[in-house]
């Protein structure tokens, strides 16, 4: 790949992703049995690495491509218009490498970004628990000191991609006498070893991947700690800022539009429902504006934080509300996907920050009111 930025790298990423995407994958992926499926995804990771696709806004220095966030939100929305997999290294590169870039150690880099880059190793996110979803802040899963390291004993659930990961990004209390956001620390733990415990979550849509994690005296080494003790939040706001930002956005913005042009082409010579659909095509073209408005903030932390938590709230609620429009007016032919969309749906306003802890942040950071 070379390193034409702009219309030249849409080009050659389009062009690309039509040549490579799996034909089976493409044709068959809603009737593939999990092992099949899985197979092509980790494959899709090796692929992406060996064309220079992987990493695309890391720095070369730490094995990335060096471009920057516009390259790689406009490969998420190329990849998803091509229908390609959702390789399974997504959350090693998207969340744990920048966020090792950002407070890793030089080895703990040398050690895991090549395989995550590489797509060699699979990672999930250990945040939230039964009991702390939306106030990440009061995690119980217990991290306790031991000779060489911590032994990690408590639960995680809706751990995405947990039953094939070889790691864990993990957020755990160091401390039960520390003040809040001074008691947690992140960990680097490997999914392989005794005491873990993973069990399927099967959700309304039919889907399963995610997975509800039990963790029973799991041993993460001292030099699988990230910074130092108990700078776990500190961190953790790295990851979720990356969560939060544009890539994520641009492949569901796909996923919308795709949507809405199907609503279209069903109701769109109706003129009973000519206004409910016209607010949602706008929408759904202020969700790219926002995309898009996000990564020319990327260079200033404090405008980016702001504008990826309105533009969480705007693209998961719209998402809902077009699945809402799709399922009340489908015909036959098109029930089974607007009710697998609808109920699919329904965990975007929760999942990386619910919909009311990003209206907190957006009144306190953005609008400036008092809490």
């Amino acid at each position: 790949m070379s390193t034409a930025s702009g219309s030249e790298f849409a080009h050659e990423a389009g062009s690309w992703l039509q040549e490579n995407v799996p034909r089976r994958w493409r044709e068959h992926r809603g009737t593939l049995d999990e092992h099949e499926a899985i197979d092509i995804r980790r494959q899709w990771d090796r692929q992406l690495y060996e064309a220079g696709y992987s990493g695309l806004s890391l720095p070369k220095e730490f094995g990335g491509q060096g471009l920057g966030l516009a390259e790689e939100v406009a490969f998420s929305e190329l990849a998803a218009q091509a229908q390609a997999p959702d390789g399974l290294a997504r959350i090693g590169r998207i969340l744990t490498a920048p966020t090792l870039i950002a407070h890793g150690t030089e080895q703990q880099r040398e050690r895991f970004l090549p395989p995550i880059l590489q797509g060699r190793e699979t990672w999930c996110q250990g945040f939230s628990e039964p009991g702390a979803g939306s106030d990440l802040a009061g995690v119980s899963c217990r991290a306790d000191k031991v000779d060489g390291g911590y032994e990690i004993t408590g639960r995680k659930i809706w751990t995405s991609f947990a039953a094939y990961s070889d790691r864990c990004l993990m957020l755990a209390r160091t401390s039960q006498d520390a003040p809040r956001h001074k008691n947690l620390s992140m960990f680097l733990l490997d999914m392989n070893q005794p005491g873990v415990d993973i069990g399927t979550i099967k959700q309304i849509s039919g889907g399963t991947h995610f997975a509800e994690v039990h963790f029973d005296r799991v041993f993460v080494s001292d030099d699988e700690l990230i910074a130092e003790e108990g700078s776990g939040w500190r961190v953790a706001m790295t990851t979720l800022m990356n969560e939060r930002g544009g890539v994520e956005a641009a492949s569901r913005y796909v996923e919308m539009r795709a949507d809405m042009d199907l609503l279209l082409a069903m109701c769109g010579d109706d003129p009973r429902r000519a206004d409910v659909l016209a607010d949602l095509d706008r929408r759904t073209e202020l969700v790219r504006w926002q995309i898009s408005k996000a990564v020319h903030l990327e260079a200033d932390e404090t405008e980016f934080v702001r504008a990826t938590s309105i533009l969480k709230v705007l693209w998961s609620e719209l998402w809902q509300e077009i699945t809402t429009v799709g399922l009340r007016f489908s015909s036959a032919a098109h029930r089974e996907h607007w009710r697998y969309q609808y109920l699919e749906s329904r965990s975007a306003s929760i999942f990386s920050g619910t919909s009311e802890i990003q209206r907190n942040i957006i009144s306190e950071r953005v609008l400036g009111l008092p809490r």
